[in-house]
């Protein structure tokens, strides 16, 4: 009501403007015409007139209404250069900081609320750099100011900050539309002012704050490097640090434009996905999965079959394959590529050079006019009184502990309810292991949607898994007994045996060792970057997991992108990272695969959606393969086809989403999906018939049933009218 009544006052203010003629005074020949007279009033009573001009000037300008320019130009032929300036400073300033006002508190809610992720990078963007943005723009009057006035008000930059850099960045033309107004007798037209070569001044002056902005970051810069003596020369283009996911793409990039690059890894060549995570993690899910097909094989028309298999040929195979995939990632490989090689250890001795610790124990030093560091992350191990004691084994190391063992581990106790430890929990319970899944929070899979939660919930235990949500680990405890976790659940604590426990909780960023504290290289649980990539030092950059905010292969390998062209084309131009499309999938059965927002998240940031959901148990290929169950799940913009983002559950969905992927990132809607052409029977056609659900749904009613009876008289269906005629012509 407050809104509505604003608006009404500003309406009536604006028409009363125009019914009472006041927009015929503000105007060239107007201000002319009524010089003599203003002139008088000011003579008789400066203050009086000196105050209402500057009221009138700030009702104008907060009601965006022409004339500005016109007052201007009577400023200067009444009060003079010096109070006119004055004047017009402050009365500009103040009634374009009111229309900003007005735009924020009639329309900035709304505005955000719809178009909140698209506004996101502008957002960002005020909120770092406003000021130069707004002073650029006051500065140069090709741009309306009173449209700044209300568009700025749509953001979030500080009203405090809006009317002082507004005042200061006015402050030039001011003066010159001032200046023009004191030999306004000699004026003709607006266009006297505005000549060429004076709109050509301005522009220049509009350029100052990109000036003074490169100017800051060579300031900042210097401060940061004062301290270190550059080297003269280098000797490489790029150093990357780490030769996981993110290392790999940063050195293969910098290797494919001809730059000297040096890769430096302590440990194995592919990092955690190769070694401990996605691929072995894969090898396992497969057999596993296998084995309880056998186990099902009934639902397929077969004999249903007691798996009699290896525990350790199951794992040996884990490496064989792990083995099979290596040559993609290996010495050999990158050398050939152009990439210099070198297996040690490495920490940064400044922001150019590297000291290299070989594993005999020589040092080497080595310079880089950039630096990637990409030193991945390791599974974090909550510090239970006790767990040293009884032992454990993590993501990273059940690969070798496991491979010793004829069995897999009888009872096994999975710390964790997100992505790994489900898939791990699910895969030793295929495998023979007692499994009890351990998780604090009130559901596993937390990121997720509940339903999605529950489908996923009720796959692991149908597997065999004991899930305790709302279970806290307090301790780990042995005896002659055996070894126990002790758990706590509504206050009541419980005792859970174990042979095995993994820690599956998390994964933390490798930070240590680098040199970073000695550097001030700033980390909050991770390396902190830029939009750039860059870190405290613009030629030190980071990527994959140790610096987040997704610890994906694929997310590494996408920043890797962006490190590898700023690194060694930053002075030219720098790219920020788009993390608007990244997609992810938890390798459970089903899989459950995900891109964009989900239903928890665009509540949380109050986000309107629409849901459109298709059923795979609808699905021909999905009844064929005896997998029928999950679902496709698309949030769209409410009456449009936009995609917002995109859940599938199903055997596939990880595969499936690449689709839904391509279209976000193109900005392809559900009609572009649906009037795809999919290969029958295939799961892909999962995809057309989620659009087509979302088609169904926005059909237009009014239309089809215009259509109906279009139809219906093109086939000459009789009329009540016609039927009683037909009726007694009959009788």
């Amino acid at each position: 009501m407050k809104k509505i009544l604003l608006l009404i006052v500003i309406a009536v203010m604006v028409a009363g403007f125009f019914y009472f003629g006041l927009d015929s005074l503000l105007t060239l020949d107007g201000l002319k015409n009524g010089l003599t007279q203003f002139e008088s009033w000011r003579v008789a009573s400066p203050l009086l007139v000196g105050s209402s001009f500057l009221l009138l000037y700030v009702v104008v300008t907060a009601l965006s209404l022409p004339g500005a320019a016109i007052m201007t130009l009577a400023a200067g032929a009444l009060f003079g250069l010096m109070w006119g300036t004055v004047i017009v400073s402050f009365a500009s300033s103040i009634g374009a900081t009111l229309a900003f006002l007005v735009s924020r508190y009639l329309l900035s809610d709304t505005v955000q609320k719809r178009f909140g992720d698209r506004l996101k990078p502008i957002n960002e963007g005020i909120a770092k750099d406003g000021a130069f943005y707004l002073f650029t723009l006051r500065l140069v009057p090709i741009f309306p100011f009173f449209l700044i006035n209300l568009l700025l008000g749509l953001t979030p930059i500080r009203a405090a900050t809006f009317y002082w850099v507004s005042q200061l960045g006015m402050l030039a033309g001011t003066v010159v539309f001032v200046n023009a107004g004191t030999q306004l007798a000699q004026l003709n037209s607006l266009s006297g002012i505005l000549s060429p070569s004076l709109l050509l001044s301005f522009a220049l002056l509009g350029l100052f704050p990109l000036i003074a902005k490169k100017l800051l970051a060579v300031i900042k810069s210097r401060r940061v490097y004062a301290q270190y003596q550059k080297p003269k020369y280098f000797d490489r283009n790029l150093i990357v640090i780490g030769a996981g996911a993110g290392g790999l793409v940063t050195a293969y990039i910098a290797a494919a434009v001809k730059a000297k690059v040096t890769l430096i890894e302590a440990h194995k060549m592919g990092g955690d996905c190769l070694n401990y995570g996605c691929v072995p993690s894969k090898a396992l899910i497969k057999s596993a999965k296998l084995a309880q097909q056998m186990r099902n094989a009934s639902h397929y028309g077969l004999e249903d079959a007691n798996p009699i298999f290896s525990f350790r040929k199951i794992m040996q195979r884990v490496h064989d394959v792990v083995a099979k995939v290596e040559p993609h990632d290996s010495v050999e490989r990158y050398q050939k590529l152009g990439v210099e090689v070198i297996q040690a250890y490495a920490k940064l001795i400044d922001p150019w050079t590297v000291e290299i610790k070989h594993i005999d124990g020589s040092i080497q030093h080595l310079t880089g006019r950039a630096i990637v560091l990409a030193t991945g992350a390791s599974p974090f191990v909550p510090p239970l009184p006790g767990i040293e004691e009884v032992g454990y084994v993590t993501s990273d190391t059940l690969w070798d502990e496991f491979a010793k063992l004829d069995e897999a581990p009888k009872r096994l106790v999975v710390l964790g309810g997100g992505p790994i430890g489900c898939e791990l929990a699910q895969s030793f319970a295929r495998l023979g292991s007692e499994v009890v899944q351990v998780e604090m929070a009130e559901r596993i899979m937390m990121r997720e949607d509940e339903d999605v939660t529950d489908l996923a919930l009720a796959s692991l235990e149908a597997d065999g898994v004991s899930v305790l949500t709302n279970h806290k680990a307090l301790r780990c405890e042995q005896s002659s007994e055996g070894k126990f976790l002790v758990v706590e659940h509504e206050g009541v604590e419980k005792v859970i045996p174990f042979d095995a426990l993994l820690c599956a909780v998390g994964r933390v960023a490798r930070l240590k060792g680098y040199g970073l504290e000695e550097l001030g290289i700033e980390t909050n649980r991770t390396i902190v970057t830029n939009h750039y990539q860059e870190t405290l030092y613009p030629n030190i950059l980071a990527a994959g997991d140790v610096t987040g905010p997704y610890q994906f292969t694929h997310t590494a390998a996408h920043q890797a992108w962006y490190a590898a062209v700023n690194a060694l084309f930053g002075q030219f131009k720098k790219f920020k990272v788009d993390y608007r499309v990244i997609p992810w999938t938890t390798f459970i059965d089903p899989e459950v695969a995900r891109v964009g927002i989900n239903e928890q998240e665009a509540k949380e940031k109050g986000i309107a959606v629409e849901v459109t959901r298709y059923g795979l148990d609808d699905l021909d290929r999905a009844i064929t393969d005896g997998a029928a169950y999950g679902f496709v799940k698309v949030l769209t913009v409410p009456g449009k086809d936009k995609i917002l983002g995109v859940t599938i559950v199903g055997e596939h969905g990880g595969d499936l989403m690449a689709e839904f992927v391509l279209a976000m990132k193109h900005g392809l809607g559900l009609n572009k999906v649906l009037g795809t052409i999919h290969a029958y029977p295939t799961w892909a056609e999962a995809n057309k018939y989620a659009a087509g659900e979302w088609k169904r749904a926005h059909a237009p009613q009014k239309v089809l049933l215009w259509l109906g009876k279009y139809h219906d008289w093109r086939r000459g269906k009789p009329t009540a009218a016609n039927k009683a005629t037909a009726s007694h012509d009959n009788s």
